[in-house]
């Protein structure tokens, strides 16, 4: 059985920054291809990361410059760093992951986490 986790939401002020993090469990991470999404209330799921098991990544628009997708192998773990984050940042972050998806389309995506809150104080 495949579980994903996230952890490292919380509260922070606009212009701050906060690190997420993502566990992957019954299965081999690096194996993965794996992506951030998040979803403020009364708006629809946005696909903010991409990385792939090969290390490319993909970002949207919103948050180029701005937000880091990573994983770190020998720790078993991909990380968003985000920075200079705005309050149109604050959503529910949820780590996703998938053996083929190369993309940011979340129907794509089989397995998800429960999803941590940021939210960015203005």
């Amino acid at each position: 059985q495949v579980q994903v986790v996230e952890s490292g939401g919380g509260l922070v002020e606009a212009g701050g920054s906060l690190r997420l993090s993502c566990r992957v469990f019954g299965v081999k991470l690096a194996d993965y291809q794996m992506g951030w999404f998040r979803q403020a209330p009364g708006k629809e799921l946005e696909g903010v990361a991409q990385i792939s098991a090969e290390g490319g990544t993909t970002y949207a628009d919103s948050v180029k410059g701005r937000f880091t997708i990573r994983r770190d192998g020998a720790k078993k773990i991909m990380q968003l760093q985000m920075s200079d984050l705005k309050a149109e940042d604050t959503a529910k972050y949820s780590c996703a992951a998938d053996a083929y998806c190369y993309s940011l389309r979340s129907s794509e995506y089989d397995y998800w986490g429960q999803g941590t809150q940021v939210t960015v104080s203005s």
